[in-house]
């Protein structure tokens, strides 16, 4: 596994390789016994020690379960695509498999937002069960994204979403007005204009210098991206409660996929579940023995709003779990919700 960096006049030859690669794998499937690099890409830097090592796991596993016959070839940093040109990459044959979070591609699947409703449920187990490869949630996302040609390998459920502030704390919904926050997605955007806010999307690169430069007041962020950008030098405030979530996922096209070997799709399958079970393991260890110290020995004050408080937050979202449900249809959407209560 290599990490390389790539510049434009290389990203434009990797993308005219990426498209005739696929263009050729159409024509037949892929011989058992030939060596192929295959072209990895994600936006995180190795800074995310949550998560990075995660996606590490994937390629040694894809590897070596493959009996060699995949080599994934991993750019980190955004390197061969951006956060956003992940998903267009990816269908056009630029890369064979993206590490994307699902608050950038919610809104082109919205099925993906289910993880992603605050609380949908208070328990993170609930949350990290539900989207096991094999179990419901898994099933019906993959059902739902065939048809667009997207095939989920397995993911890591990031710990809850908190409210990150610099200058005042929020202790209830009234709070949040007037406030700009940071938000990475749509249903983060949502979340925020339910409780009063101005939502603001930008990528995590841009969160730190944003707050310095008093841009915005804070963000909506999972732990990771609060310590992987140091940004537990500048807020002041963490609001503990499951403001939003999201999951950060294996994708590759669904064309690509079965066009492999039998022994190269099992070795894809194997690797999404080392994502998902080993991942995520890493990455709650990391939060609860790493980054969650970090943030209370640089000073954060986090707080933990009563019961009647928690009572006026989740009121208050109740029209953005209404809007996803309209957006994605009832039926797969209670599907979705049922899921992942029941996991």
């Amino acid at each position: 596994m290599n990490t390389k960096a790539i510049g434009r006049r290389g990203f434009l030859s990797a993308a005219g390789l990426g498209l005739a690669a696929a263009a050729a794998s159409a024509c037949a499937p892929a011989d058992a016994g030939t060596r192929r690099k295959s072209r990895v890409a994600t936006y995180l830097p190795s800074s995310y020690g949550d998560l990075y090592p995660g996606i590490e796991m994937f390629d040694k596993v894809a590897a070596r379960r493959s009996g060699g016959r995949l080599a994934p070839d991993l750019y980190d940093s955004g390197a061969l695509l951006g956060a956003e040109q992940l998903l267009p990459g990816l269908l056009s044959g630029v890369a064979d498999v993206i590490f994307q979070t699902s608050s950038y591609v919610s809104s082109t699947y919205p099925v993906l937002g289910a993880m992603e409703l605050p609380f949908i449920t208070e328990d993170y187990g609930k949350l990290r069960r539900a989207i096991e490869p094999g179990r419901a949630q898994h099933e019906l996302i993959n059902k739902n994204l065939a048809p667009k040609g997207v095939r989920i390998l397995g993911g890591m459920p990031t710990t809850f979403e908190y409210l990150w502030t610099v200058d005042r704390p929020i202790r209830r919904p009234e709070d949040v007005r007037g406030l700009r926050l940071r938000v990475a997605g749509e249903i983060e955007g949502e979340t925020v204009k339910a409780l009063g806010g101005a939502p603001v999307t930008m990528g995590s690169a841009e969160v730190y210098q944003a707050l310095e430069r008093n841009t915005i007041d804070g963000l909506v962020s999972y732990i990771g991206t609060v310590v992987s950008r140091d940004l537990q030098k500048i807020v002041k405030y963490g609001t503990a409660g499951h403001f939003g979530a999201y999951t950060v996922d294996a994708y590759c096209r669904s064309d690509w996929y079965e066009q492999q070997h039998p022994s190269v799709r099992r070795a894809l399958d194997e690797a999404g579940r080392t994502l998902y079970r080993d991942g995520t393991a890493h990455m709650v260890k990391v939060h609860t023995k790493d980054y969650l110290p970090k943030v209370r020995a640089a000073g954060v004050q986090l707080i933990e709003p009563g019961e009647s408080e928690m009572a006026a937050f989740r009121k208050a979202i109740r029209p953005v779990h209404a809007a996803w449900r309209q957006r994605l249809g009832a039926r797969t959407a209670d599907q979705a919700v049922e899921s992942i209560r029941k996991a």
